[in-house]
């Protein structure tokens, strides 16, 4: 089996409550470095299109979320059609950095 290991150079991971989601972005930073910024957003439409507009101004292309409940569905529909978002089991999130 061959593996590919494809790195994402401005990327974001989306930690989702029922009151809140922690976003983490990820991108280029001084001298070749990367540079993590996390922020928290509450989970209304105004909250949440606040996270779209830091995600764009960040100049992030794919969005990385848990798939656990029902809260993830809010999120994934307003931010869908600007990102590329994954969907991601629990386990899969714990292993990235």
């Amino acid at each position: 089996m061959i593996r590919v290991e494809c790195l994402v150079e401005r990327c974001a991971g989306l930690d989702i409550g029922k009151a809140d989601l922690k976003a983490c972005v990820r991108v280029p930073g001084p001298r070749g470095g990367r540079r993590a910024e996390t922020k928290t957003f509450a989970t209304t439409t105004g909250a949440l299109l606040a996270l779209r507009e830091w995600l764009v101004e960040q100049r992030v292309t794919v969005v990385a979320m848990e798939a656990t409940g029902d809260y993830w569905k809010p999120v994934y529909y307003l931010l869908e059609d600007q990102f590329e978002v994954q969907l991601l089991n629990a386990a899969h999130m714990r292993n990235v950095p």
